[in-house]
């Protein structure tokens, strides 16, 4: 069973921050001045936006197809919280995954369902359970290891750096296109989604938000309809810049070793 495209990669949750738009500011007020960290160029301004991103101490959510998510990353202590929803557990699979990483530890809990799980050995028995992973079983599954040089899980870098067209519609508030096709790298995409798309995926829609010191805070990709995947967003949301807390190691009560079959699912 290869669960590779709904863990680690394809994170997503319901944005905690306001939906993206234009912002409407009042003609008879004098515009506001731009913030000295925010570049005048929009481009400019959306390529130093995720420059904070790289100093590792930020929360973040995603939304994507029917996937809902989000986490922490805490340089500072070494660790990191990813959570990770999908599916629907009345029709053919759903699952539920929380990761924490602290130093070289690490630990999931999976609760895996709908028809296609029924007969996952284990996956009744260490419902609810934090499984401790063993780093010598994990070192191959780059789903169940936080990359150290790669601190930002949906790589937005990447994303920016693919936007084509770009234009500052009010204070903080950009729009235009992307080519996904040449962020692939990204968690927040699908690759199978992107390919189906074809030509489409070189020209999307997107909106996208900073805040006041010039650090993305909101971006949004709007997706067509590909081979069997819906027309749906994809919405990205940063906050707590600087100000996070790290992840907490899992209650002892809850934790069990993680059994051979946590390891199968992953490969």
């Amino acid at each position: 069973m290869n669960i590779r495209r709904w863990s680690v990669g394809v994170l997503a949750a319901t944005l905690l921050v306001p939906g993206l738009a234009a912002c409407n500011s009042d003609a008879a007020e004098p515009a506001a001045a731009p913030s000295p960290s925010t570049p005048a160029d929009p481009k400019e301004a959306l390529l130093a936006s995720t420059k904070e991103i790289a100093k590792g101490n930020f929360t973040f959510t995603l939304v994507g197809d029917g996937t809902t998510g989000g986490g922490l990353v805490h340089k500072p202590s070494n660790s990191a919280q990813f959570t990770v929803k999908f599916g629907d557990a009345s029709e053919d699979m759903s699952i539920e995954m929380d990761l924490i990483y602290i130093d070289s530890e690490s630990w999931v809990k999976m609760d895996l369902g709908g028809a296609m799980f029924a007969a996952v050995p284990g996956a009744a028995k260490n419902k609810g359970k934090y499984q401790h992973l063993d780093k010598t079983k994990i070192k191959d599954v780059k789903d169940l290891q936080l990359d150290p040089e790669t601190l930002d899980p949906l790589d937005s870098d990447a994303l920016v750096k693919s936007v084509t067209e770009v234009q500052k519609t009010g204070e903080g508030t950009y729009t235009g296109k992307i080519d996904i096709s040449a962020a692939t790298e990204s968690a927040a995409l699908d690759e199978e989604v992107v390919t189906a798309l074809g030509a489409q995926a070189k020209a999307l829609p997107f909106t996208a938000k900073l805040d006041p010191q010039g650090r993305l805070t909101e971006l949004a990709i709007s997706v067509p309809a590909a081979g069997e995947t819906a027309a749906h967003d994809i919405k990205i949301g940063y906050a707590d810049y600087g100000t996070g807390a790290g992840a907490h190691k899992p209650p002892a009560d809850k934790v069990v070793e993680a059994p051979a079959e946590t390891y199968e699912l992953f490969k």
